[in-house]
């Protein structure tokens, strides 16, 4: 397109005007035809935002065309011309144009016989752009959203790979079950799915120790809690290290595994696992043919804590079996392996009577069913059933044929919830010894930890699926 340029002569004159239109440089100091800004019309196409008019307010001549002057004068005289269609719109970014140079004041030249020559920088309001054009950029913002996409995608995938969660591990079964025993990705969500709608109603615990009522802000996603909270039971993590992980602080993970101790074990202690008879005896192994009527098998287990500054508490919590501080509990298991009972814990010294007395197993039994325990279990004169016990041996005397081969089947079949404990203590939390600091919450983390092993583990014998 051919350009236009236009002379201009410069004025000497005091006053400094300027035009009005967005993005002009003509001002004054450049001989120009001025049109003062009067009819509203005028005022609309200038499209500035907030633009008031006053008696110096004008357009300059840059912005007619040639043939709005009168001929014949010797001033430029403008004709009566409309606004000239498309109003005073900004320049596109690539229709500008570097402004015109204006004369050096410190120049030797003399400015006033200065003559130039000015391109024309102004607005060509009749100009249109080319549809090729249009449709280019057009094709150019859709690729950029494309791209911008694309790149928005990318940071999200890069943010779950270097943040520490359940998503960074979902498409590796092995990881799950290392950091949660949970036996594949679906399992865990499975069992996700069962306890999520209450996660909305749960009571958190705040930083002076008391309860507050649910909806506060969360320091990670519900999920993530849950699998920071596995974590510390699967790998026996410490606070710190977990804090370091999730990139919160170690006291949110303190409150966060106390939070989720209390309201799994209200949660899951919710569940009745203790089992009808009918119940036990559809399920029941062929290996228990000769113990038809068995409904729990129960043993008892010990987990080593730290040992308390009071001596009186240290008798209290020593156990002569482990020759250690310990929390003891009863654990209960249905023959096909499932379990069915599980006690609080109590001091390590408390024997496996009166353990057995204390733990409420007593009210659920009734004549028609039968226990199976270890010989140390001498509760004879406690229960209303029938027992299966290893057959003590006599000082001095030979045990007959018939007890050798009842106690090796008592044996054989008690060794089941020898490994449904192993199970439980895979929970590597329990491995370590516990500090006195949580003893408030291990009663209810320990519990957490053995309901847990009905969801998390398969049959404890491969036939036994079938």
């Amino acid at each position: 397109m051919e350009k236009k340029f236009f002379r201009y002569q410069k004025l000497m004159r005091p006053r400094s005007e300027h035009c009005c239109v967005p993005l002009c440089v003509v001002s004054a100091r450049y001989n120009s035809t001025w049109k003062r800004i009067s009819e509203k019309k005028w005022i609309v196409q200038i499209r500035r935002d907030d633009f008031q008019v006053n008696k110096n307010t004008k357009v300059c001549s840059v912005h007619f065309r040639p043939d709005d002057f009168m001929e014949g004068t010797r001033l430029k005289r403008l004709k009566k011309v409309e606004p000239l269609p498309g109003g005073a719109a900004k320049l596109s970014v690539w229709e500008r144009r570097e402004r015109p140079l204006t004369p050096d004041p410190d120049s030797d030249v003399d400015q006033e016989d200065m003559d130039f020559d000015v391109e024309r920088t102004g607005h060509d309001y009749c100009s249109v752009p080319e549809a090729a054009a249009v449709d280019m950029v057009l094709h150019e913002n859709e690729e950029l959203k494309r791209e911008i996409e694309d790149l928005r995608k990318q940071l999200e995938q890069t943010k779950t790979i270097h943040r520490f969660g359940l998503k960074r591990f979902a498409g590796s079964n092995e990881d799950i079950r290392f950091y949660t025993r949970f036996a594949s990705y679906i399992h865990l969500m499975a069992f996700w799915e069962l306890i999520e709608p209450a996660t909305h109603r749960m009571i958190r615990v705040t930083n002076s120790k008391v309860f507050k009522e649910p909806g506060n802000t969360r320091a990670l996603p519900a999920i993530d809690e849950f699998f920071l909270f596995l974590m510390h039971l699967a790998l026996g993590l410490k606070q710190k290290d977990l804090g370091h992980r999730f990139q919160v602080h170690q006291t949110t993970v303190s409150r966060i595994i106390t939070t989720w101790a209390n309201f799994l074990y209200f949660v899951l202690g919710s569940v009745c696992i203790w089992m009808a008879k009918e119940q036990v005896r559809a399920h029941l192994p062929e290996e228990f043919h000769q113990f038809r009527d068995t409904q729990v098998i129960l043993d008892c287990t010990e987990i080593r804590c730290q040992t308390p500054s009071s001596l009186l508490l240290q008798s209290e919590v020593f156990s002569n079996y482990k020759s250690h501080c310990t929390f003891k509990a009863l654990v209960g298991m249905a023959p096909h392996g499932a379990i069915t009972f599980v006690s609080t814990l109590y001091a390590g010294s408390i024997s496996d009577r009166e353990l057995f007395k204390q733990s409420g197993i007593i009210n659920l039994l009734t004549p028609d069913m039968a226990i199976m325990v270890d010989k140390g279990f001498i509760i004879d004169s406690l229960v209303p059933c029938k027992i299966h016990r290893p057959v003590f041996l006599t000082k001095g005397k030979q045990m007959s044929a018939d007890k050798v081969r009842h106690t090796q089947s008592v044996a054989r079949l008690r060794v089941h919830v020898e490994c449904l404990i192993r199970r439980i203590k895979e929970h590597k939390l329990f491995d370590t010894v516990i500090p006195l600091s949580i003893s408030g919450s291990i009663n209810q983390l320990f519990t957490v930890a053995c309901l847990l092993v009905n969801y998390q583990c398969g049959p404890l014998v491969e036939a036994w699926s079938h």
